[in-house]
């Protein structure tokens, strides 16, 4: 876990940041009024949130799941390094200033995990249908997290 050996980054309390379970801060920024129903679990969900999200050095966002469509967006600081894992097929990805990209989408049921590449990577997160914390799940699988140990040893910091 991330801990601070200084004061606290200036955006944290601009944006009225809170820790987020997976690791970082975020504070979600808008949440549609209008609701669809999911096509993974056929549950009502509106239909799309958005938040910003803050990874500072040495942080990461542990690998978790979203059972939809997430689009991912650097806004400011250093690229994002960006991890998809799908059926033991794992692809990372950079984002953000001085990348061929800013943004990038991690498809419906995939894990994914990320880690700013400097001091601080501000992004945003969009997730249609939206986000509700009912879909959203860390790795349970315990030969899944074997896989990763072994196949890639360097990973598991992502767990």
């Amino acid at each position: 876990m991330f801990s601070y050996k200084s004061k606290p980054h200036p955006l944290i309390s601009r944006l009225g940041l809170e820790p987020h379970p997976e690791g970082g801060f975020f504070k979600q920024t808008f949440c549609s009024s209008h609701t669809v129903i999911s096509p993974h679990h056929q549950q009502p969900r509106p239909a799309m949130t958005h938040i910003y999200f803050l990874l500072l050095k040495d942080q990461v966002s542990r690998f978790h799941r979203v059972w939809h469509d997430e689009v991912w967006n650097v806004y400011e600081g250093a690229p994002l390094r960006l991890y998809q894992l799908n059926q033991q097929q794992l692809k990372e990805q950079r984002i953000g200033p001085g990348e061929t990209e800013y943004a990038s989408v991690v498809p419906a049921g995939y894990y994914q995990a990320a880690e700013s590449t400097g001091d601080y990577t501000l992004a945003g997160c969009t997730v249609a249908p939206g986000f509700d914390f009912a879909d959203f799940s860390f790795i349970d699988e315990p030969c899944l997290a074997q896989w990763i140990e072994v196949a890639h040893p360097h990973m598991a910091r992502f767990l």
